[in-house]
């Protein structure tokens, strides 16, 4: 289970933006589809990994399947019912920052009809709206 970096600069991080598009990592570079993000936000460590095994699930031994973001933010929270001030929270977990168009699961050695299933079972896994992209357009 993937549970944050082994090693960052600081412990707390600050939220952050999710204006915008995504910067790099928008089109399918190592499989045959890809499963695209079409909302901004936060995708936790749990949630990866949950979409990764559905995914695997749906591919079984024939396709290899390509994980292309990493939970590297960490996450704070305070306890319930404590007052306000004293400082920020301890880290609760970690997550990735999507922006709309990053591509976050690939695979290949999958037919179109597969890779649609597999995406599809990992898409009820995740908090925001996906699309399947292929490398080269399906006609």
């Amino acid at each position: 289970m993937i549970n944050g970096p082994k090693f960052t600069k600081f412990r707390k991080r600050h939220k952050g933006r999710t204006n915008g598009l995504a910067k790099g990592g928008n089109e399918v570079s190592f499989g045959d589809f890809g499963l695209q993000v079409l909302d901004p936000g936060w995708i936790t460590a749990r949630q990866i990994e949950s979409a990764r095994v559905a995914i695997s699930r749906a591919v079984k031994k024939s396709g290899k399947i390509y994980v292309r973001l990493f939970p590297d933010k960490s996450v704070t929270k305070k306890p319930a019912e404590t007052r306000m001030g004293t400082g920020k929270g301890a880290v609760e977990g970690w997550v990735a920052v999507v922006r709309p168009g990053r591509v976050i699961f690939e695979v290949e050695g999958v037919d179109a009809a597969t890779a649609k299933q597999a995406f599809t079972r990992a898409h009820h896994k995740l908090p925001m709206r996906t699309q399947m992209v292929s490398r080269e357009p399906v006609l």
